[in-house]
């Protein structure tokens, strides 16, 4: 085994342990494991990453379902519009995006600039938002109206986005499900763990006729992000998670920029 895939099965530890310490965040992670520590192609890496996600949320939700605190109402009206959008992405939009789209200024910007650009923007997003949650705190209103067009819609602009970059979308699904459903904090993680199960792992089958699988390296990186899931769960007895989400904001900020700086400059 070379350091490359020693290092990669690392990274895959790492995710389940971030997501386990934090609750959230670590799928941010394996689209730049998979590209620039495994060497994959981006569409073939934003597909993994699709698999990793969605495998490792599904335990999260299992967990979510004994405790009944997944609201299926709010879940299939947020879920349905981003089930179709993210396998349209995955299935038909992803493999007609030729491999060169335009030249500015002698640079080339291909496909896989495209993606990991627009995935270092959402890294920089999801680093914002994990910064202020560790500062401040949203919370549902009880006498909020939910409003199910615009939960739909919003929906559909996530599901566009996850297939897109690869990334479950968690910043975004847990601020729509308690500021326009109107759930509680602990509810809104709970179902959007839920969505993004699903959302992730129907984006993937998409994928699995475009695409040459390594089932063996897919299951096995995914297997040790799910032990690592259960580590974190055990040393968040030991952490303040809040704390620990707005330091690994920042992180998550300036690997958002070093993206940038590698595909634009490197």
């Amino acid at each position: 085994m070379d350091m490359i895939t020693v290092a990669g099965y690392a990274g895959a530890l790492l995710v389940g342990l971030v997501l386990g310490v934090l609750g959230g965040g670590g799928s941010i992670l394996t689209v730049p494991i998979m590209v620039y520590v495994i060497g994959l192609h981006p569409v073939l890496g934003t597909a993994y990453s699709l698999f990793v996600v969605g495998s490792t949320s599904l335990f999260g939700t299992v967990k979510n379902l004994k405790n009944k605190t997944v609201d299926f109402k709010t879940a299939l009206i947020f879920a349905i519009p981003s089930l179709f959008s993210v396998f349209l992405m995955r299935r038909y939009v992803i493999p007609a995006i030729p491999e060169e789209l335009f030249e500015v200024s002698g640079f080339m910007v291909t496909k896989s600039v495209a993606i990991m650009m627009v995935f270092a923007i959402v890294m920089l997003a999801a680093a914002i938002a994990m910064i202020r949650s560790g500062v401040s705190k949203i919370d549902g209103r009880d006498d909020l109206e939910p409003n199910f067009i615009r939960l739909g819609i919003q929906g559909f602009a996530t599901g566009l986005l996850t297939g897109f970059v690869g990334a479950g979308g968690g910043f975004l699904i847990v601020p729509a499900l308690v500021l326009i459903a109107g759930l509680s904090m602990k509810r809104a993680v709970a179902t959007s763990l839920f969505i993004i199960s699903v959302n992730s792992l129907l984006g993937f089958t998409g994928d699995i006729q475009n695409l040459d699988i390594d089932w063996l390296f897919l299951l096995s990186f995914s297997g040790l992000s799910i032990i690592g899931i259960f580590i974190g769960i055990w040393l968040n007895k030991f952490f303040d998670g809040r704390k620990l989400k707005s330091v690994f904001g920042y992180f998550v900020l300036l690997m958002g920029i070093y993206v940038c700086y590698k595909e634009l400059f490197m």
